[in-house]
């Protein structure tokens, strides 16, 4: 049996893609067979090749660290118009959405930081300044008050959704990276009311949320004292606020 009739009797929706992307990856018989007992087995495809492809880069994605996600890239598109000078890619995980930044707007500084130390681990071997802490906790103090944009893709599934994920995030991606509490907004509520502290006067916070919480998160941007307003693209919906 070909490796591709392998990965789609395994499931694989786009085997003959895949196929191609582990043959790629691999570097002899022996190896290219493992990547492809890994991929049957369930790994996610990012995790076995070693990187995602985010906003058209290639962005190193290591084992167990969440996958950045096609939906996410409108926070980019967001962040890109903005034109900052000083960013911060808030709950980073791989550092994807930061090193997008960094390329597009070389005139900018980023940071990043999350609290996984996997994710940190791997954030760094895509971009410079990355932090380990629980949110704004882990920035360097002298960022405080002097921040242009903060883009903060937190987790956001509710806890007892969780298991209605697919299994390649339920099962190969950290907890910490989707589980986002009862109603799914307890870590962007907590962002929202730190973000006045560490933006600049007139400075942005951008965050992705589904549609049905939307409402809910923008009322904690509101909350928060941010003027806030929803953004909707074809697959996903984010709250901006505005110090």
């Amino acid at each position: 049996m070909s490796i591709v009739e392998r990965l789609r009797a395994a499931g694989c929706v786009f085997a003959e893609d895949e196929a191609a992307l582990l043959e790629e990856a691999a570097t002899g018989e022996d190896h290219l067979e493992d990547l492809v007992r890994q991929r049957i087995d369930g790994l996610p495809l990012e995790h076995v090749v070693g990187w995602a492809l985010f906003c058209g880069q290639r962005i190193v994605v290591t084992k167990g660290v969440f996958v950045p996600r096609h939906r996410t890239e409108l926070l980019v598109d967001l962040a890109t118009d903005l034109n900052p000078t000083t960013v911060v890619d808030l709950c980073c995980g791989s550092g994807a959405v930061g090193a997008v930044l960094h390329h597009r707007l070389p005139g900018a500084t980023v940071y990043a930081a999350d609290i996984d130390p996997a994710a940190v681990e791997c954030a760094r071997r895509n971009l410079a300044n990355v932090f380990e802490g629980d949110l704004f906790d882990a920035l360097p103090a002298h960022l405080e008050g002097h921040v242009d944009v903060v883009v903060a893709n937190v987790p956001y599934v509710p806890t007892g959704d969780i298991r209605f994920m697919p299994t390649e995030a339920r099962d190969h991606e950290a907890r910490v990276a989707l589980d986002g509490g009862a109603d799914g907004l307890d870590v962007l509520r907590r962002v929202a009311a730190q973000a006045k502290h560490w933006l600049r006067p007139g400075g942005h916070l951008l965050s992705e949320t589904s549609e049905r919480q939307a409402p809910a998160a923008l009322a904690a941007f509101t909350a928060a004292g941010l003027d806030a307003e929803l953004v909707t693209s074809d697959d996903t919906t984010a709250v901006v606020g505005r110090a």
